[in-house]
């Protein structure tokens, strides 16, 4: 929601008046300089939208702002051109209304068009989120990475490195929303404040790490040649991609880190397929690169990974891992109910890769238990049990 600065206003005194706290309004206006507000200038207030209302008889911007519950002046700064005093009926002003609803929606298959539009309503209403790229699939699809928060410590969430595992975006992206909602409206989750965790943490999450095989596995092959061919006969001429886990172009995202690379690559198929080819280098894949990249630039703290299925995080690689993972993760199973299970003969992973190459915590957590993908009816159960795990990741 936008407000017009009028004399004397301070960014101090919005917070007060909306009950958002100062470093979200400061942080949703990176351009503006809160010491010296110009009169006309456009503030982005967070959490609020302005909702249309059509005056009735005997109306007044008093006993509206009573009605709701709003400051009075709040109605003046959303109406600036209205003359209080003299409200026709059938006018239509605009009513400042704080956000306490989820934009992102749990019960849809969730493609990379449903991710983009979340995305852009997300930071519409919260401009204090930071939308940035990664880079770019093989099909051209912009990699979305979202970065929330203001302290030093760094940490990083992505899910849908597998295809056929998309719903782990919706979950990520289900958190997010949440995590929003808790700073904006003041409510803790699952007991814990969420304003103390922006302050400490900026986290960074891409929500799906492989655009192109969860729109394959989702909405069938690409329209576009030589793709639409290509993937069939990859899949064995069937255009069934509920067991497509590789990106567009048959390659195992999570099998193409230089983390003993070799011996995923000596026992894995020798050519592209729906799974587990591992690719002809480390790496070769835009999106691995990508990902990669980031992981170098941004010199995170722990990094988590989700993936489906089986209730377990992995936590371990080549005893390379630092004492403090053995704490994180069985805060992680407190909270879940997981199992934590230090190794198994997996190698080339990006958890494998970022404690191999960092010795810092990296953990893969394999949210619902069943057969991939998991369905939709699962999402309620998974999001519950792992709400613990993607807040523990920040207070840890």
């Amino acid at each position: 929601m936008e407000i017009v600065v009028r004399q004397g206003d301070s960014l101090w005194h919005y917070s007060q008046m909306f009950q958002i706290r100062l470093e979200l309004i400061t942080d949703s206006n990176p351009e503006v300089d809160p010491n010296n507000l110009s009169v006309g200038q456009h503030i982005r207030v967070p959490g609020f939208v302005a909702k249309e209302y059509q005056i009735l008889p005997r109306d007044s911007l008093w006993r509206i702002a009573q009605n709701l519950n709003l400051p009075l002046e709040a109605m003046e700064l959303v109406n600036p051109e209205i003359n209080a005093s003299n409200l026709t009926p059938g006018l239509t002003i605009k009513i400042p209304t704080r956000v306490h609803w989820r934009l992102v929606e749990g019960s849809q298959k969730y493609d990379y068009s449903n991710l983009v539009k979340d995305l852009n309503r997300l930071k519409e209403l919260y401009p204090f989120l930071h939308l940035t790229s990664i880079g770019k699939t093989v099909l051209g699809k912009e990699i979305p990475e979202i970065i929330i928060g203001s302290g030093e410590k760094r940490v990083h969430y992505n899910g849908s490195f597998h295809a056929n595992e998309w719903i782990t975006s919706l979950v990520i992206m289900t958190f997010l929303n949440d995590y929003l909602l808790s700073l904006t409206n003041h409510q803790p989750m699952r007991g814990r404040h969420a304003f103390p965790l922006y302050q400490n943490t900026k986290l960074s999450i891409v929500p799906m790490v492989n655009p192109d095989g969860v729109d394959l596995v989702l909405n069938g092959p690409p329209e576009n040649e030589p793709w639409q061919k290509r993937v069939v006969e990859m899949n064995k001429e069937s255009t069934d991609f509920t067991e497509w886990k590789a990106n567009i172009r048959g390659v195992d995202l999570n099998d193409q880190f230089p983390a003993r690379w070799e011996l995923e690559k000596a026992r894995n198929p020798n050519k592209p397929g729906p799974r587990d080819y591992v690719g002809e280098k480390p790496l070769s894949e835009p999106e691995a690169n990508a990902m990669a990249e980031l992981t170098r630039k941004k010199d995170f703290a722990r990094v988590l990974a989700f993936h489906t299925q089986g209730e377990v995080i992995y936590w371990g690689f080549e005893n390379l891992e630092p004492a403090e993972s053995e704490v994180i993760v069985k805060e992680f199973s407190r909270v879940s109910s997981y199992e934590p299970v230090k190794t198994i003969e997996s190698y080339a992973g990006y958890k494998d890769w970022f404690i191999q190459d960092w010795q810092r915590p990296g953990f893969t957590i394999e949210l619902g238990f069943g057969i991939n993908p998991l369905p939709l009816s699962m999402f309620d159960d998974i999001y519950k049990k792992s709400l613990g795990i993607f807040l523990a990741g920040l207070y840890m």
